[in-house]
């Protein structure tokens, strides 16, 4: 199994300085893998009691069974995985505020790179690190996979995203949430903040403190996982998705990134 090194946070520590109002009903932050998963889930703990958040497990298929408290209504809690699409997840989540976190194709295969070439993963892409191959195989390995060892781009936007659209869950762009971190000053930050906090508000207004909540929750010191904190990463990858890396995302995955509002 593949391990991943993160420095542990210390938001339940400071979660304790702000007034915090008890869930009401269970919420889920779903998300396709790399896509800003750590930086909603700690956004999301700084509204909610650390009593109501599941810390246990990180939910995914093959521990959905042992985290079905998680969903419990008559006991909300706040959870965080990576759910695929299947029975057994629609029936599961049922009860839950379900959100899907995803991110632009094009980045999230310099995201994913950059993730498995870092020390802060360890597994069956150990063999690649230290400039072993380039960084263009590397790219395409993660549009096409790898046999036998990692999915393609198409099989996991498919089954932790695409599938699960249309069955009335919240699709969050990482995007978004990062253009109005930038402007929290603004009559648009709040409206937006307003709309992807509901669920977790008392009477669905934001609090008065919550521009410092969103800073705290958005610190990047906090996220193990964040492109700054990953160790051990000596391979520079480039900011933009060379042109022909795109076009392959394109060939891989057909009409993603409209499904996903990226135009």
């Amino acid at each position: 199994m593949p391990t991943v090194f993160a420095k542990p946070d210390t938001l339940n520590e400071i979660n304790h300085q702000f007034e915090q109002s008890p869930l009401q009903q269970p919420v889920f932050l779903n998300s396709v893998p790399k896509c800003g998963t750590h930086l909603l889930r700690n956004i999301f703990r700084m509204f909610v009691p650390v009593a109501q958040q599941y810390h246990q497990a990180f939910v995914q298929i093959p521990n959905l069974r042992h985290c079905l408290p998680a969903f419990n209504p008559k006991q909300p809690m706040l959870s965080w995985g990576h759910l695929l699409f299947s029975d057994d997840s629609a029936l599961a989540t049922q009860s839950a505020v379900h959100y899907v976190i995803v991110r632009d194709p094009y980045d999230w295969v310099l995201a994913r790179a950059r993730f498995f070439l870092s020390d802060t993963f360890q597994g069956q892409m150990d063999h690649l690190k230290g400039g072993r191959v380039s960084i263009e195989e590397m790219l395409n390995m993660m549009i096409f996979g790898i046999y036998q060892k990692a999915p393609t781009l198409n099989e996991i936007y498919t089954h932790n995203s695409i599938a699960w659209l249309g069955t009335g869950i919240k699709l969050v762009r990482f995007e978004d949430v990062i253009k109005h971190l930038k402007i929290l000053n603004t009559p648009a930050a709040e409206r937006y903040f307003t709309d992807l906090l509901q669920p977790v508000l008392k009477d669905g207004v934001l609090p008065d403190d919550w521009r410092k909540r969103l800073e705290v929750g958005s610190d990047r010191k906090q996220s193990g996982t964040y492109r700054e904190n990953l160790v051990g990463l000596t391979s520079e990858l480039p900011d933009e998705l060379p042109d022909i890396q795109k076009r392959l995302v394109e060939y891989a995955a057909p009409g993603l990134r409209h499904m996903l509002g990226y135009y």
